[in-house]
């Protein structure tokens, strides 16, 4: 057992925070398509980035025999579409100003809780002819926020005319148009059918009819429909006259309507070779199935037998009959960003409802990610910038009618004066009834964000966590992982191991006189590293775990501070951060940071001599600190507030630090000392989160994390002295919706942990794919396993989602499973505690544990993680019924419509603190809403 440990050397680590070579590896590469015509002509389609799962697994892999846990809809709209779910049909407030280049703006703001778990935050959005941008910001009962400290947040410090509240209620319908422009809601793909050895557009749209397996494949992508007289979303085809054919194939995906242009359901025409009426709507996709016929042998598609420009992405599915299954490739064109989930490998499904599940996640992230592209985000830009500008052109006449000036830079919520309550009431109710039926209208005309999933299977997600220890009745300053337990420091009784059971107690380690404020348990290297104390008195202790271990077991005193005398490495004394290098199976790298210096220590010791050290650690000292030696000193102009240790390819004096402070990253060589600026922070306030060492293709990158910003960097090795840094080859970067205070990578996931929510976004791209709401929420530790602590109430957060208050009662709310999972409630009279949860970082990697991402320095030998206990999952026959997902929109609008009149209960809550308060609210609601039923009917009617 010792030997598995010491030679895994944290397998974990490696696949937490390495990037992988995702680029070629899982995506693709890029290269220039060439082919032929009939004619013998050379035709060039362009770059392509060819996806055909990775060439570098071994051949012998059984298809079917893994389990997706990366398939996701990336930037879903029940998510990223904010005023529809959050702010119509709800008292928000909405401002109009011009910014300092004179470029008008609009903001909107509403107060929310969380899917009512007393948790209230603002939500913003900013429109301005670039984009828009979303912020949450957290609420204070004591701290009034002021429309220019949100515009602040979002880095906008200069007016040239200040916002003004605009109290027109068909403000809401404008705004919705604008938020619209982000992409549509359903989707349009075409599906061509190509026989075997068809090389050119023309043979494949002059194909009338398709075969027995292309029939089989179309009922697998959704439902035959006849389209006169359809009713639903309708992909430009002709519904009334049959122009465009009589039938067409139609689904439902989560909440996304679907509709397909089959090339042997178009009109045919045996006068036009060229098939024109085909060609105008499949050639007008911007993804295209291409279903070939024959076998592997037979001359494969290319994107050049398609004379198309509007075309971004061909997904080429064939059929084996032989083992019942469909191989799938993906072309997309150079300038599409990365999209996933990625193939697998081989790119082989015999789970044909897999299959479908995979196909039509990675259609739609295909189109959301081409709509990305210069070509058309910039046709996106020049819209929007018009509706602006239109919008503003408008209201510019009833500035004095329509708005207000004195609440520009007041309370967001103010309080309004007592005599003008009673219009200011009336105001908002119509502003609320306004809303609501401009809401209700988007669900019944099918264009609202919602997540029914009425197809796909049912499937754990891979952040679901478990519950660890459900009443620590302690608060929790640092901790790691510990093999399957948790070690913790807590603010007052100083550190104790959690084992993960419910009826082993918490053992303590140390008393409260060490005050431990950073730790890190390194397993292969027998060893702990904490900081303590803090001012002139911190200091960094080494311990052999080896030695505290046997000290549990044998019930030994619990530790002082007395007692680790001999652990202090005495030249850090003063010190406030460290760090330690991630890939420390060669050399254990420590950088200790006393003010603005920086202190770099090294442990050298090679496998067998740590073997040798546990085997015969009776005979040999309990301290480690005699195997630590000190290497440099190191200045900086200011104290660093975030550091990481940056791997050299070679390790032959190439390593770097990467330190932040005042408005900067800077590059440190850790063998000269001399830094160089690698990113400069053009913010009034910055608030540094993270630097996080990752690879890619094999070269070291930085993720940086600030504020709500993440920026990728890659640095080639040193030339001589000086870092290459690429500026503008790889670089990307994406904002979190709130600040995070700890940002955690797994890859294929980076989560950001914020003050009551947990961020989730795939590294490649930076695409959310969910956001979990986890009240009052601390990151424990993350180099292993993910633990957390929530100290609310288990009952309610068990529903934990992205919902807020009313999203009881809103139709467009997620609908499937909610993270995280919690167990049952606690029982009336119960002390609070804290509630610490786990997220095994198995889950999170997935299929990539099969896929040992490379270190610059050693090889990985990885083993499977220990199976998690995890409950079963009762799966749901999936179905592709269409009357099922027409009945579900029926049902919304019937719900809608009961809850616009009032006739839906209101969920009962415990009274609290201002239970009084809030009857009193609630009561006048209720006659507010009895006298406006009236109207609210009649106008539903």
């Amino acid at each position: 057992q010792v030997l598995c440990a010491l030679f895994c050397s944290s397998a974990s680590e490696d696949l937490g925070c390495r990037r992988g070579e995702f680029s070629r590896k899982h995506y693709g590469s890029v290269e220039l398509l060439i082919s032929s015509d009939a004619d013998g002509a050379i035709q060039r389609a362009g770059r392509f980035r060819v996806e055909n799962g990775s060439i570098d697994e071994t051949s012998d892999y059984t298809p079917g025999t893994w389990r997706r846990t990366d398939v996701h809809l990336e930037n879903p709209e029940y998510h990223t579409r904010w005023y529809f779910k959050y702010f119509l049909g709800k008292v928000h407030q909405n401002y109009v100003g011009t910014d300092a280049e004179k470029n008008p703006f609009f903001l909107s703001v509403v107060l929310s809780d969380q899917n009512n778990q007393r948790v209230p935050q603002y939500r913003a959005i900013l429109w301005r002819r670039t984009g828009t941008l979303k912020i949450s910001l957290p609420y204070s009962p004591t701290k009034t926020l002021s429309v220019k400290s949100i515009l602040s947040a979002m880095n906008v410090d200069r007016f040239e005319k200040g916002p003004r509240e605009i109290l027109n209620p068909e403000i809401q319908k404008e705004l919705l148009v604008l938020e619209e422009q982000e992409g549509s809601v359903n989707f349009k793909f075409g599906v061509l059918y190509a026989k075997d050895g068809q090389l050119t557009d023309d043979e494949m749209f002059s194909n009338e009819s398709g075969s027995e397996t292309f029939d089989r494949f179309l009922n697998l992508l959704g439902d035959s429909i006849c389209l006169q007289g359809w009713a639903g979303y309708r992909g430009g085809l002709d519904t009334k006259n049959d122009t465009t054919g009589i039938n067409s194939i139609y689904t439902v995906y989560q909440g996304h309507e679907l509709m397909f242009h089959v090339s042997t359901m178009l009109p045919y025409s045996k006068e036009n070779k060229q098939q024109v009426e085909r060609k105008r709507h499949i050639g007008n996709d911007i993804v295209t199935i291409v279903f070939q016929e024959g076998d592997d042998t037979s001359p494969s598609f290319k994107p050049s037998m398609i004379r198309s420009h509007f075309t971004h992405i061909f997904a080429l599915v064939r059929y084996n009959s032989q083992n019942d299954s469909y191989r799938l490739k993906i072309f997309s064109e150079e300038s599409v960003p990365l999209f996933g989930p990625p193939l697998p490998t081989p790119p082989v499904f015999t789970d044909h409802q897999e299959f479908r599940d995979f196909l039509l996640v990675k259609l739609i992230n295909g189109e959301k990610a081409t709509l990305e592209t210069p070509t058309f985000a910039q046709k996106r830009q020049r819209t929007l910038d018009m509706l602006i500008r239109s919008l503003y052109q408008d209201l510019m006449p009833d500035m004095p009618k329509n708005m207000l000036n004195r609440r520009s830079f007041s309370d967001v919520l103010p309080e309004s004066p007592k005599s003008a309550r009673k219009k200011e009431e009336a105001r908002q109710a119509e502003f609320v009834r306004v809303g609501q039926a401009l809401k209700l209208k988007t669900i019944v005309r099918g264009d609202a964000p919602t997540s029914l999933v009425t197809t796909g299977l049912c499937r754990k997600e891979p952040w679901e966590s478990q519950s660890f220890c459900s009443s620590f009745p302690y608060d929790i300053v640092c901790g790691d992982s510990w093999g399957q337990s948790l070690l913790v420091a807590t603010d007052s009784a100083g550190v104790m191991l959690l084992e993960d059971s419910p009826t082993l107690p918490p053992v303590q380690v140390f008393d409260k006189t060490l005050t431990v404020k950073q730790m890190h348990v390194l397993e292969p290297q027998d060893l702990l590293i904490a900081r303590a104390d803090k001012g002139k008195d911190a200091r960094l202790y080494v311990y052999r775990l080896s030695t505290l271990k046997r000290g549990i077991e044998e019930r030994q005193l619990v530790r002082t501070k007395c007692d680790s005398r001999e652990n202090k490495l005495e030249k850090t004394k003063g010190c406030h951060l460290y760090s330690i290098n991630t890939h420390h199976g060669v050399e254990l790298r420590i950088v200790v940071a006393i003010r603005n210096k920086l202190l770099l220590i090294t442990r050298k010791q090679s496998r067998l001599d740590c073997l040798s050290s546990i085997a015969t650690v009776t005979g040999t000292t309990d301290s480690p600190v005699e195997d630590f030696q000190y290497i440099r000193e190191i200045c900086l102009c200011d104290s660093p507030v975030v550091m990481a240790l940056v791997d050299g390819p070679t390790g032959e004096n190439d390593h770097m630090i990467c330190v932040a402070y005042r408005h900067q990253f800077d590059l440190i060589n850790e063998s000269t000392g001399d830094a160089y600026r690698l990113h400069h922070v053009d913010s009034n306030r910055v608030n540094f989160v993270a630097a996080i060492d990752v690879y890619e293709d094999g070269e070291a990158g930085l993720l940086l994390c600030y504020n709500n910003i993440c920026i990728y960097k890659k640095v080639c090795p040193f030339n001589g002295a000086t870092p290459m840094i690429q500026p503008n080859t790889s670089e990307f970067h994406f904002s979190w919706n709130q600040m995070p205070n700890a940002i955690v990578c797994a890859f294929p996931y980076i989560l950001a942990f914020t003050t009551d929510s947990i961020e989730i976004r795939l590294v490649v791209n930076g695409n959310l794919v969910y956001t979990a709401v986890v009240p009052e929420l601390q990151l424990t530790a993350s180099r292993s396993d993910i633990y957390f602590i929530s100290s609310a109430p288990i009952n309610s957060a068990s529903n934990c989602s992205s919902r807020d208050t009313s999203s009881q009662s809103s139709p467009q709310t997620p609908t499937g499973y909610e993270m995280p999972v919690f167990p049952s409630p606690l029982g009336d009279g119960e002390a609070p505690s804290k509630h610490i949860y786990k997220i095994p970082l198995s889950n999170l990697i997935g299929r990539s544990i099969e896929r040992p991402l490379k270190s610059p320095l050693v090889n990985k030998v990885l083993t499977a993680p220990a199976p998690s206990v995890i409950g079963p999952t009762p799966i749901i026959a999936s179905t592709t019924s269409l009357s099922l997902s027409r009945m579900e929109i029926k049902e919304i609008a019937s719900r809608t419509r009961k809850e616009l009149l009032g006739l839906t209960e209101e969920p009962s809550s415990k009274a609290d603190g201002n239970s009084v308060k809030q009857r009193r609210m609630s009561k006048k609601t209720k006659e507010e809403d009895q006298k406006r039923t009236a109207e609210i009917s009649t106008t539903e009617q």
